[in-house]
């Protein structure tokens, strides 16, 4: 078993990403998570060929980010996934965002995957083989802790 989320991304921060804040851009945080959930497509068998041989793919249903640190232009960055939670068609993931080298974590994603049948377009049961390593990654994940934003609901105090 590990004890840490498995590294499915790194990255530099570009200078078109920073805003006029100095930081990076909220969209490009999106981005960069959006890379790391193509990573993890590539570790589940959901790359290229797989994509090919299944006629699956992933699309987002839902996301959630939280901006917890500033990151600045030429940082080194990676992104840590998590699998939360599946069943026969879904993933629940989570991305955390850290400089390299450091434990400290500057943001994090939420989300939620839907497995679909491109011919189709809609939603499909995984096929077998990606099946089995979406639940060797959650039996390797299991006993990882909840990470702290999971969950969590926007909204205004009355």
């Amino acid at each position: 078993m590990c004890n840490t989320p498995r590294t499915s991304y790194r990255t530099l921060i570009c200078a078109d990403w920073v805003d006029y804040n100095g930081h990076l851009r909220d969209a490009f945080y999106l981005l960069i998570f959006s890379h790391a959930t193509d990573a993890l497509m590539d570790i589940l068998g959901l790359d290229e060929a797989g994509r090919s041989r299944t006629g699956h793919t992933l699309f987002t249903l839902e996301c959630h980010i939280n901006f917890l640190a500033e990151v600045k232009e030429a940082e080194q960055v990676e992104v840590r996934t998590q699998l939360l939670a599946h069943d026969a068609k879904r993933l629940h993931i989570h991305h955390s965002l850290y400089r390299v080298g450091s434990d400290a974590c500057l943001a994090q994603s939420e989300q939620m995957l839907m497995n679909i049948d491109s011919a189709a377009g809609r939603a499909a049961l995984f096929d077998a083989q990606i099946a089995d390593r979406v639940a060797q990654l959650a039996a390797e994940q299991q006993d990882l802790p909840r990470p702290t934003c999971v969950g969590r609901v926007i909204g205004l105090r009355r």
